[in-house]
């Protein structure tokens, strides 16, 4: 399994796709963790906007970012073209960057609207010198669930014990 991605990485990602002008929310594990629940996870999840600006800026961002699709057993990942085109009709992409796994998605379980709807309630949270979009922890909460995966399932009582306390 690979090391728990640290707050180095989160901001040496988020720095590039902010630089392109890119509007993101981070959403999933790093997202519980950013709200200090003590969640661990491996990569940077986040949920774009699907603007065509948007997906132009984000092409950008992947392509200085040396992003890579993301396969098992191939730790190097696999070249590809993040052209606007492909991005628009991708759900999620799980990529390798220059500074660490990133996933996109666009619309995340419990959220068909994506962006437009978690952009309205995530706050800014800091790390390091960026101030990052973060999903609110009851949106994470409510995707987790309704993802309805093992690793979601095992994290709920611990996230939504941390909700009940916030």
């Amino acid at each position: 399994m690979s090391p728990e991605l640290d707050d180095d990485h989160v901001e040496a990602i988020c720095k590039v796709l902010l630089d392109h002008g890119v509007e993101f929310v981070i959403i999933g594990g790093i997202a519980a963790r950013l709200h200090e629940t003590g969640h661990s996870t491996v990569d940077i999840d986040i949920c774009p906007s699907t603007a065509e600006e948007n997906l132009a800026n984000l092409a950008e961002a992947l392509v200085s970012l040396g992003a890579r699709l993301r396969i098992e057993g191939d730790p190097a990942g696999v070249p590809f073209d993040p052209h606007p085109d492909l991005l628009r009709q991708a759900t999620t992409m799980t990529l390798i960057t220059a500074h660490g796994p990133l996933d996109l998605c666009f619309a995340p379980a419990g959220f068909p609207g994506g962006y437009k709807t978690l952009g309205d309630r995530a706050l800014q949270i800091v790390v390091g010198a960026l101030d990052l979009p973060v999903a609110a922890l009851a949106d994470v909460v409510a995707s987790k669930r309704a993802a309805g995966r093992p690793k979601d399932i095992v994290a709920l009582p611990a996230l939504e014990a941390h909700l009940r306390g916030s």
